[in-house]
């Protein structure tokens, strides 16, 4: 899976390149559309499964400048029983890679406040997506 974004002159910090923060903006924006593309709801009230976020980091390899527009990739590093880890590419128009960032996301109910089991089809889903 992939998506494309253009930085914007707001995600600069003073040194002229993208700031820390925005990253993990991007790597939100790459972990909802990969949910929606699993099936897992991303709006969340008290009756809807959707999913936690357990663990999210970011190793900065190059910076990247304005104006740019980026590439992240996103595939699946390992499955478990209700949790899955997502590792983020960050590729930048030269094809240079910029940034890895890794989530680790837990299927969640949040009307039970307890973790649950990802279903036969999103394992599937997520094997697929193995790196």
């Amino acid at each position: 899976m992939q998506i494309k974004i253009n930085i914007d002159w707001s995600d600069l910090d003073l040194l002229g390149h993208v700031n820390n923060v925005a990253y993990f903006k991007f790597i939100q924006s790459a972990r909802i559309n990969f949910c929606n593309l699993l099936g897992i709801e991303t709006t969340v009230t008290n009756s809807k499964n959707s999913f936690v976020v357990a663990n999210c980091n970011c190793d900065f390899l190059k910076p990247i400048f304005y104006p740019e527009s980026i590439t992240i990739k996103t595939n699946v590093a390992w499955v478990k029983n209700s949790s899955f880890q997502l590792v983020h590419f960050f590729i930048n128009s030269s094809n240079v890679h910029c940034a890895i960032a890794k989530d680790v996301i837990v299927l969640f109910d949040y009307s039970l406040n307890k973790k649950i089991l990802l279903s036969e089809p999103q394992i599937k889903f997520l094997n697929e997506n193995l790196i």
